[in-house]
């Protein structure tokens, strides 16, 4: 197995789509590229901490690679926008990858010039690519919201 994360936003729709993909085994919320050890929610949305709303996917490569999920990625949100996703705005809420592996890390570089190069966007990616520091799991009740509570895709 595999892993990759993404921030795009709320990770409760990131999360729901996710683990729905064929070959996407296990995803998990939580929080990433900050400073402040075993942040939790209300830290988080201070948006003091440097964290990142992220979604954590296992995934099987043999059945989905990362370029795959990083389309479905870049499909589901607006990568141009510069913290915030829909009406969540903060530093929390930033599009931005969390490369496992040097491959991973190069296919992204080449994914955002090639969406940057393609027309299709007014606006540059904002989408960064940040170092895979410690992911934080973040609280059981944001794990799988929506599909426990019966409910559709959270703004994305």
């Amino acid at each position: 197995m595999a892993k990759a994360y993404f921030a795009a936003g709320c990770f409760w729709g990131v999360q729901q789509r996710f683990s729905k993909l064929t070959g996407v085994t296990k995803t998990a919320v939580g929080y990433m590229g900050g400073a402040l050890q075993s942040p939790d929610y209300r830290s988080v949305c201070t948006g003091q901490t440097g964290h990142a709303e992220v979604v954590e996917i296992e995934y099987d490569p043999t059945q989905i690679d990362f370029s795959t999920l990083m389309s479905r990625f870049f499909e589901w949100h607006d990568p141009t926008q510069v913290n915030r996703q829909g009406p969540d705005v903060g530093t929390q809420y930033r599009t931005a990858i969390f490369p496992q592996t040097d491959a991973q890390r190069i296919e992204a570089q080449q994914m955002i010039n090639q969406l940057n190069q393609s027309g299709d966007y007014r606006q540059p990616i904002a989408t960064t690519i940040e170092s895979a520091d410690t992911f934080w799991i973040a609280e059981d009740y944001h794990q799988h919201y929506l599909d426990k509570r019966g409910l559709g895709h959270c703004g994305i």
